[in-house]
């Protein structure tokens, strides 16, 4: 499947708490979009043997991060910032990036529960390609994070889409933030959309089969 490319650079930062699907979604969204995955997790399995998740861990994986992000910009390729994105200051760091490449930046929001985020963190399952980076989170470190997080204020662009749902539901929240945007052009996102047909397939078989009477659906009980 051809794969969508927007008309300009676009900054994909993913705001949410540990285990909220970050690294999922960013992952998967490559697959759809012609997009760099610039990613915080890959960088410290490969840097730190034992992760401390201090002051001066998140120095070092944010300088490299930034200094990929842009030299992508750069080179007009759009990223998308694989990282827990939670300081105001952080992300005005990197709109300024994107502005100096004339790139738009996007927040992507992806909300969950505490109690599913922490299982999830608390316990990757390293044999999946999203969690073999990722380290286990203790109560302490996840709690710590969270607490860090500080939400979007009205003056930044952002969108919001769950980290329950499938990765075909966010695609298409985020597909159409990107064309209402102008990064992407409708007709190419529309391609990609979940087409409201395929998603009832089951009742479409059952009818044809004669399982369902669609005549029988509007009926009035006086």
């Amino acid at each position: 499947m051809q794969k969508v490319n927007p008309t300009r650079p676009v900054l994909i930062m993913l705001y949410g708490l540990p285990g909220s699907g970050k690294s999922a979604f960013a992952r998967q969204l490559t697959d759809v979009v012609n997009i760099a995955h610039v990613s915080a997790e890959r960088i410290r399995f490969e840097l730190f043997e034992e992760p401390r998740f201090d002051k001066a861990e998140y120095d070092v994986i944010n300088s490299i991060m930034n200094f990929m992000t842009d030299q992508f910009l750069q080179a007009g390729v759009s990223v998308v910032y694989d990282t827990q994105v939670s300081r105001i200051a952080d992300r005005k760091v990197l709109r300024e990036i994107a502005h100096r490449y004339k790139a738009e930046p996007l927040m992507v929001w992806l909300q969950i529960d505490v109690d599913t985020a922490f299982a999830r963190s608390n316990k990757r399952d390293h044999r999946k390609a999203d969690d073999k980076y990722a380290v286990d989170l203790d109560a302490d470190i996840f709690e710590r994070m969270a607490r860090a997080l500080q939400n979007p204020t009205p003056t930044e662009e952002y969108a919001v889409i769950s980290g329950k749902h499938t990765f075909n539901a966010q695609r298409d929240m985020v597909l159409k933030k990107l064309a209402a945007m102008g990064i992407i052009e409708s007709s190419s996102y529309l391609s990609k959309v979940t087409k409201p047909e395929l998603t009832n397939m089951v009742a479409q078989a059952q009818t044809q089969i004669g399982r369902v009477d669609l005549s029988r659906r509007n009926i009035t009980i006086r």
